[in-house]
């Protein structure tokens, strides 16, 4: 890293080596790390030792092996930049030419000369209207061959910021600079170090290139006689479509030559393409069908799209093409059931899969060494590709969801896949644990002889965000009542890890909390459900259920009806909390809510009228009754229905004091609504109806 006075003939810098010192000191009050502790202002690297000379400071250790690389830098590259401030304008063109020579496959040099300070100098020279076209091209050219150098190289580039530089260049009307920016650009933009946000990637951006015409003057160019246009047509197609209904359907209408576009993507597919080209126009066809521009029983989509990704899934096609293959095939299919089971029986494609998991093998048949290298840095990418589709696969049909557990040491390998170095390894396999647990089978049998919720519960210790929303959401289905797993999981003290979520700024992490609290709730004894109230805390309880998010008020009010089930919990719960549940009650009630919400809080307030002194909440709040009696009369049935069951716990003849009950009620005019009930033509609400009547009768 280097900051220089750019704008000046005369360079003032302290040269100091990426791989040797952690910064240098500039122009300013810096501290430098051979000298720890000591500020001053140095301008060269002679005054910092002058000043050790002098014993004013101590260097650090292996300060002769440092001082020695930085003469060697200062040597042997110093001048190139220095020719970079000439007065003369050719001069600094032959040194910008000498310099690009000099680079060339030469790291070492790259390395120096970002050292030295030349990116912010090259990038001035190339933002100068006064500079010429030629010196402009070559500061471009310069750029980009250091940033085919080291991803070090590619984050000094970024922190100069090269890339508005860059993009201010495409605003040039010369094509061979916008030519030189634009392979400059590619080349730090394909460098996984480079943050994508910087680049057009919104779907606002793809509307940029749509309204201007890029699909009609694109199009064409898919029947160019060259194969690295057609190619270059075909992935900007590909970027477009993406998750962009406006441009997908957009697509299904171009004709190329008198052919639908999406035939001729179609045609791109055959095998005797390049497999570069029959993955990308596959990538086309899928989004263009996940934006809805093509159903998903098309002939383009179940003959041609979903056979051609299933072959990239092959163990003959390399590492890349496979991970692509497999992500793009369960990106398709993600939605819809009959995909997924027509893939699943299509080549064998479950236990295909699971080599995947293999790769590569001791018996490789991989002989390019650089090749086998690559691979065995990049194999974890096959797993995380794997369990996507597993998860894909699995989403909806029970058979499919038995064939991929009964694969070879699946179980295994997604436990193993829970705690993998690769955070997007370990996000996949905890997506296709999610998938799985949705079988009420693979819960009872699978899940609990593999004991998955310990590697689970440690996953939701420690994990960012995007981890932790898809294993609780997997946790709330191990809670089910039906799970084995639910008795263990509750003893190991996961109760205070959920109430926690329920507290997080993210919404999805809050229903997660609030979700498994109440799956948690259903039908258990009294001991966990006091601790669940305890854990969250009274507080917590009522801040969710004013909680903006649908979702949350929802599982919220879904947990409150789980807690009051049964009498003698309605009634412990609402003596220690009745005035607060109450005035919750009264709020949503009152409020501008949804259907669902109203006919849940409804059916708390009936759970309530079951308790054997909780009722009395009810019977002394006329605001309440008339609330209730209101919502008798609502014209939503569910909320009729509702209210009228509130009612008929009331009445209930068998328990003491109901006649009181029945007296009050009759004199609000319950009874005559009803009766009018009865007649409803909704046969639940009319037998619900009924039912209460008869208490009256009785």
């Amino acid at each position: 890293m280097c900051v220089c006075n750019v704008l000046k003939h005369e360079v003032t810098f302290i040269v100091v080596p990426n791989d040797c010192i952690d910064a240098l000191v500039c122009l300013g009050w810096k501290s430098f790390p051979l000298f720890p502790g000591l500020k001053l202002p140095w301008t060269s690297e002679l005054q910092c030792l002058r000043r050790w000379e002098a014993g004013l400071c101590s260097p650090s250790r292996d300060f002769h092996r440092q001082l020695a690389t930085v003469r060697e830098v200062t040597a042997t590259s110093r001048h190139y930049v220095d020719r970079l401030f000439d007065p003369d304008p050719q001069n600094v063109l032959q040194g910008v030419i000498d310099m690009k020579n000099a680079v060339i496959g030469n790291n070492k040099q790259k390395a120096n000369l970002i050292v030295l300070g030349a990116v912010p100098r090259l990038l001035y020279l190339l933002q100068q209207s006064s500079s010429s076209l030629e010196l402009r091209t070559e500061c471009a050219v310069v750029l980009g061959s250091l940033a085919m150098g080291t991803e070090n190289n590619i984050k000094s580039l970024v922190d100069c910021h090269i890339i508005p530089a860059l993009l201010q260049g495409l605003l040039c009307s010369d094509l061979i600079f916008i030519e030189a920016c634009l392979r400059c650009l590619r080349t730090i933009f394909i460098s996984p170090v480079t943050p994508v946000q910087l680049l057009y990637t919104t779907p606002e951006h793809q509307m940029v290139l749509f309204n201007h015409g890029a699909i009609q003057n694109i199009a064409p160019l898919l029947i160019s006689p060259s194969y690295k246009v057609r190619m270059q047509a075909l992935k900007c197609f590909s970027v477009l479509a993406y998750e962009n209904a406006q441009v997908s359907m957009t697509l299904v209408n171009v004709l190329v030559d008198g052919e639908q576009l999406s035939q001729v993507f179609a045609r791109m597919m055959q095998r005797d393409k390049p497999i570069e080209m029959q993955l990308t126009a596959a990538k086309c066809l899928t989004y263009m069908c996940r934006a809805g521009a093509i159903r998903t029983d098309d002939n383009c989509i179940i003959l041609k799209t979903l056979p051609c990704l299933v072959r990239m899934c092959s163990k003959e096609r390399l590492l890349e093409e496979r991970v692509e293959g497999a992500e793009t095939l369960a990106f398709l299919m993600e939605p819809d059931i009959e995909l997924q089971r027509i893939a699943s029986v299509t080549d064998h494609l479950v236990s295909m899969l699971a080599d995947y998991f293999k790769y590569p093998s001791s018996v490789s048949a991989i002989t390019d060494i650089k090749r086998l290298d690559h691979d065995l840095k990049h194999a974890h990418e096959l797993r995380q590709a794997a369990f996507k589709l597993y998860a894909s696969l699995g989403s909806n049909d029970e058979d499919i969801r038995k064939k991929i557990t009964e694969t070879e040491n699946m179980m295994d390998r997604i436990v193993s896949g829970l705690s993998e170095s690769s955070i997007k390894v370990r996000l996949a396999a905890v997506r296709c644990l999610h998938s799985l647990s949705r079988s009420v089978q693979q819960l009872r049998t699978s899940f609990h002889d593999h004991a998955v919720w310990k590697p689970l519960m440690k996953l939701l210790q420690n994990a960012p965000d995007e981890v932790l929303v898809m294993a609780s959401s997997t946790l709330c289905n191990l809670l089910l009542e039906f799970s084995p797993s639910k008795e263990p999981i509750l003893e190991s003290g996961v109760i205070e890890l959920l109430c926690s979520l329920t507290q997080s700024d993210s919404p999805a992490l809050r229903v997660n909390g609030i979700w498994a609290l109440m799956n948690m709730a259903f039908q258990a004894d009294q001991k966990v459900k006091v601790e669940i109230v305890r854990a969250l805390g009274t507080e917590q309880l009522f801040r969710l259920l004013s909680d903006p998010d649908t979702n949350v008020l929802m599982k919220t009010l879904g947990l409150l009806r789980n807690l009051l089930s049964t009498r003698p919990h309605i009634d412990q719960i609402m003596s220690s909390h009745g005035k607060q549940i109450m005035q919750a009650v009264t709020l949503i009630l009152e409020g501008e809510h949804s259907i669902e919400v109203k006919e849940q809080t409804l059916c708390i307030l009936a759970n309530i009228a079951d308790g054997n002194t909780a009722k009395e909440l009810i019977m002394t709040n006329d605001d309440m009754l008339q609330k209730i009696k209101y919502y008798m009369g609502h014209s939503n049935v569910k909320l009729q229905l509702a209210a009228t069951f509130c009612i008929s716990n009331l009445i209930w003849n068998e328990e003491d004091g109901s006649q009181e009950r029945q007296d009050k009620l009759r004199e609000m005019g319950f009874v005559d609504i009803l009766h009018k009930l009865t007649q409803a033509s909704d046969p639940s609400l009319c037998d619900r109806a009924k039912t209460a009547m008869q208490q009256y009768l009785a």
